[in-house]
């Protein structure tokens, strides 16, 4: 399973090359786009009708009043970014696209802080959280739409740097992004947090490759299929370790509560991957459809 993972993390590259990965496609919004939108919705909430009533319990419950806003961490690739053109896109922002127009939704794709993501879904300036959003250990926080794809966290070091097991990383500095599935699946592993040097956080994974070019760090914990296409992107002299440290699934999450909307996208996504679109939004990012939806 890890040998497989990391071999569509390899084929990633090589499909998001042939899509064009900053490219103006589908699955794209630009950031003006964004702040347009959001500003519009925002408009559309204030006169909506009063809170209590059916129709504005309804509005908010189906995606903000016609507008579906989707959270996500502009600095995760392939999952969602920004290319090199100013547009956001992405394998999930490209599902989020296609599921708001099957659904009649105005989508927006909506960068945000990760470690505020919460607060973001609280207080309704996103709809859902789609951005490679790992459910395990997380079941209970959100509504969750069924997962769509597995995953794995793994350690990414330097190729010349020595360490070939988890077990050389005592006395090592390992970093992860703050609040990722990566920093909690090491919380769930004190044993081994225990051997480090030292554990240090990022605010995203950009950074954290520019720490271990530098030698800032001595490995990185991080997701299987965004190390794999940041290592070719990089065209660096890393490697992903054999032994992950966890298993994982991804899934879209919703607010305590909105099962309407949640229910709504997870029909959609059953609809694109019995007609074939989740495979070929798939093949499109990753070389082969490593999609879970109906299997």
């Amino acid at each position: 399973m890890k040998k497989r993972i990391f071999s569509i993390a390899m084929a990633a590259v090589m499909a998001v090359s042939l899509a064009g990965c900053g490219g103006g496609g589908s699955g794209t919004t630009t950031a003006a786009d964004t702040t347009a939108a959001a500003a519009d919705t925002g408009a559309a909430k204030e006169e909506s009708p009063e809170a209590g009533s059916t129709e504005a319990v309804s509005q908010e419950e189906a995606g903000g009043g016609g507008t579906l806003i989707v959270g996500f961490d502009a600095d995760f690739p392939p999952m969602g970014f920004m290319g090199s053109d100013g547009t956001y896109t992405g394998f999930d922002l490209e599902l989020a696209q296609e599921v708001a127009g099957r659904l009649g939704l105005e989508y927006v794709a909506q960068p945000i802080a990760w470690d505020s993501k919460d607060m973001e879904l609280e207080t309704g300036n996103i709809d859902c959280i789609w951005n490679g959003f790992t459910m395990t250990g997380r079941e209970n926080d959100y509504e969750w739409s069924e997962p769509y794809m597995a995953n794995t966290q793994v350690f990414v070091v330097a190729k010349d740097s020595g360490i070939a097991s988890q077990a050389d990383l005592a006395g090592k500095v390992v970093e992860c992004q703050v609040d990722s599935s990566a920093e909690a699946a090491l919380k769930e592993a004190p044993e081994l947090t225990a051997t480090f040097k030292e554990l240090v956080t990022t605010a995203d994974y950009n950074s954290a490759f520019m720490d271990l070019e530098q030698g800032a760090v001595d490995a990185i914990a991080m997701d299987v299929i965004v190390a794999g296409y940041q290592i070719q992107q990089r065209n660096a002299d890393m490697v992903i370790l054999d032994d992950s440290l966890s298993a994982e699934e991804y899934g879209v999450g919703f607010k305590k509560g909105n099962t309407e909307l949640r229910d709504k996208v997870q029909a959609t996504l059953e609809e694109m991957a019995a007609d074939g679109t989740l495979k070929s939004v798939s093949e499109k990012w990753f070389g082969e459809d490593i999609t879970t939806i109906g299997k």
